[in-house]
This record gives structure tokens, C-alpha cells and sequence, in this order.
């Protein structure tokens, strides 16, 4: 594939797995963020072919993963009570709710559409003005400014019908988060490319410096993934910690001006609620009061007690990096893609999918 062959090559990819070797003389942790990272790793089977002494784990940087129960039982119930037409991305209708998923929803009769952009949704709005639509508003600061544009657009068009049910989630809180945990197992991260591509980098400064802990922003490819671990592992082996853009040709320092104005024109940031890791400060988006119209939380005044996680999940320690899917008691077993028991197992993102599908042979006797 073009602009992407270079960074799949396998000779580029064994020098750099060689320089790591030669440089290494300490065991060193290492997360990646994203679960985009987590996946391109061990489908590629990058975690074999790293040397023993790099222990990779794997962060929570899957926003369907971290949202949590309380949330999707308020969007089953908007499309099951109050016949909304919930719309969202394939993956979130399959997160295990406390009694059910989107989809078990949608089979038992609710409108519930697999979209792929929000502004989908506000056309849908548009087509159906006797019909509410909510659109289940997911992600990082990725995600960010399609949908406060989606709410954008749909103010200026007049629609009144439409609303967004928020749960975004931050990247430097989480990190942050983490770092403080008294359970804290990381010496250096790999920074997500996506995110800093829009946000740009200056939020991760502060976080090195404070820490004293290297990070690295780097892309999604093999290469792109061992040239970041290298350049971690270059750092911790002199004891620097610094933040370093591997990932240069499509992050600039700055982000993407625009795309984070139209963010803080519509969203404020608030406190936030992370599935099996607990509530974050300041760590999400909430649309702000002049877009209250167009807060499905507001609109419905949804009240769902809050529910508790199955107690045979550890997703909470695989999303902090403390233990790996395999490690589960039910990995495989109770928990799989068709029967999950949390949202790590169901996610494209997710971590627990992630070794369920591409390196299920390789702990099967672990």
C-alpha cells in the first residue's frame, strides 16, 4: 500500500530490533496508550520478537472500553423507553451493559443504527423530524470534533431533534492517572499519534517533567512502534526523560488549530467516569451550557442508578497496565468475543480482542 510500505518493512523492523538488543543492559516497562498500538503490536507479533527485558502493557486507550455501564444502560434505555433512534460506531453496540448491549437491544426491536459519522445522524434527524435521534458520542479527542461539529450543524440547520449522548475521555489525565497509582508499573509511554495529531503536544510536556518519565509519540506501524520503543529505551538506559515526536510526519507541535477551536467552542471539560478504573478529574468533554438543547443527558433527564462490574473482569487492571488479558481466570473461557464479560474483549481496540485473535496459541498453555 502506498505511504505505508516502508512502514511495514521487515528489514527496517529487524535493525531496529537489533539496536534495541544492542543498547539494552536493564528491564524496562513500557505502555503504549492507544489500543490501536496494542493491536498492530501483537498482530504483528511485535511482543515475541522484542527482547525479554521490554515488558510492554497495555494502557486505556480504548474509549468503547473505558465507557461505563451507567452510560450504556442510559442509551439501552433512551432506545428501548423512550424510542429514540440511537445511533453509534459498530463497536459500542456490543459493549455488555449491566443487563444488556445495544445490539440485544436492537434485536429486540429498538432502533439502533451502526453509523459512521455523526453527521449521519443529524441527516437522520432531518429525515425523521417526528423521530428524536441521539447519537452516542464516544471517543478521545479524535472524535472530538466531528461530533461538536455534528452539533454545530445541527443548530444552524434549525433541527431540533438531535442530540448527542456524551462520553469522551481524555488522553494526558488518564496518563496522569496512572503514572499516580500506587500500583504504577510504567517507566516510559509511547504517546497516541491520533490524539496528539489534533491536540498537538504541548499537554505532555508538563506530565514528563513533573514525572521525570520519557515519552514518545509514535504512529501505528511496526516500524513506526519499534523506532518509539527504541527511542524510549535510548532515554531510560541514560536516564533522560524527555518528549520526543516519532511520529512527525502527520503530528505537528501545535495540532490541528481548527479542529481544536470547533472542541472548545462546543465542549468544556469535566470530570469524568472511566469503566473499571474509576472517576478521573477533569478528564472528559461535556458540551457547554449555550448547547444544553442538544445534551441528550439534559433533554431526557435520564436517572440509572449506577451498576457494578462483573467481579470476574480484571479489565480495570489490564487498562492500568497491571496485568495482561491472559492473566485473566476467564480469558477465553467465560469471556470471548460472542459472550464478553467487559468491553476490552468486544472493542476493535481492545486489548483482551487484541490477544484473543491474534495470539491466543501463544499463552494457551500459560
Amino acid at each position: 500500500m502506498k505511504y505505508l510500505e516502508e512502514y511495514r518493512d521487515a528489514g527496517v523492523a529487524e535493525q531496529y530490533l537489533a539496536e534495541i538488543k544492542k543498547i539494552l543492559t536493564k528491564k524496562w516497562t513500557i505502555m503504549e496508550i492507544c489500543g490501536g498500538q496494542t493491536h498492530s503490536l501483537v498482530k504483528n507479533g511485535l511482543l515475541t520478537l522484542l527482547p525479554e527485558n521490554i515488558q510492554m502493557v497495555h494502557g486505556p486507550g480504548c474509549p468503547v472500553c473505558v465507557t461505563p455501564l451507567n452510560l450504556i444502560d442510559k442509551a439501552v434505555y433512551l432506545a428501548e423507553e423512550k424510542k429514540v433512534i440511537l445511533c453509534s460506531f459498530g463497536d459500542m453496540i456490543r459493549v455488555p451493559g449491566s443487563k444488556q448491549s445495544l445490539l440485544e437491544a436492537k434485536a429486540n426491536g429498538a432502533d439502533v443504527r451502526i453509523l459512521y459519522s455523526p453527521l449521519e445522524a443529524v441527516k437522520i434527524a432531518e429525515q425523521n423530524p417526528d423521530k428524536e435521534v441521539v447519537f452516542f458520542a464516544v471517543g478521545f479527542e479524535t472524535t472530538a470534533p466531528a461530533n461538536a461539529l455534528s452539533v454545530l450543524h445541527a443548530q444552524r440547520a434549525g433541527i431540533t431533534n438531535y442530540s448527542i449522548l456524551t462520553s469522551h475521555v481524555l488522553v494526558p489525565p488518564a496518563m496522569e492517572a496512572i503514572i499516580s497509582d500506587e500500583d504504577n508499573v510504567v517507566q516510559g509511554f509511547l504517546a497516541a499519534g491520533h490524539v496528539c495529531a489534533i491536540m498537538g503536544l504541548e499537554e505532555y510536556y508538563p506530565l514528563v517533567e513533573k514525572y521525570t518519565l520519557p515519552m514518545v509519540v509514535t504512529g501505528f506501524e511496526p516500524v513506526d512502534l519499534l523506532q518509539g520503543i527504541l527511542m524510549l529505551v535510548k532515554q531510560l538506559e541514560n536516564g533522560v526523560a524527555k518528549l520526543e515526536n516519532q511520529y512527525a510526519r502527520v503530528v505537528p507541535e501545535n495540532g490541528n488549530p481548527s479542529a481544536r477551536k470547533i472542541i472548545a467552542d462546543v465542549f468544556e471539560v469535566s470530570n469524568r467516569e472511566w469503566r473499571g478504573i474509576g472517576e478521573i478529574s477533569l478528564s472528559g468533554y461535556e458540551l457547554r451550557k449555550e448547547f444544553a438543547a442538544y445534551d441528550a443527558n439534559k433533554k431526557f433527564n435520564v436517572q440509572i442508578e449506577a451498576a457494578t462490574e462483573s467481579k470476574e473482569c480484571i479489565a480495570g487492571d489490564i487498562l492500568r497496565g497491571i496485568k495482561k488479558p491472559h492473566q485473566c481466570p476467564q480469558f477465553g473461557k467465560k469471556c470471548n468475543p460472542l459472550h464478553p464479560l467487559g468491553a476490552p474483549m468486544v472493542s476493535s481496540e481492545g486489548a483482551c480482542a487484541a490477544y484473543f485473535h491474534f495470539s491466543q496459541a501463544e499463552y494457551a498453555e500459560q
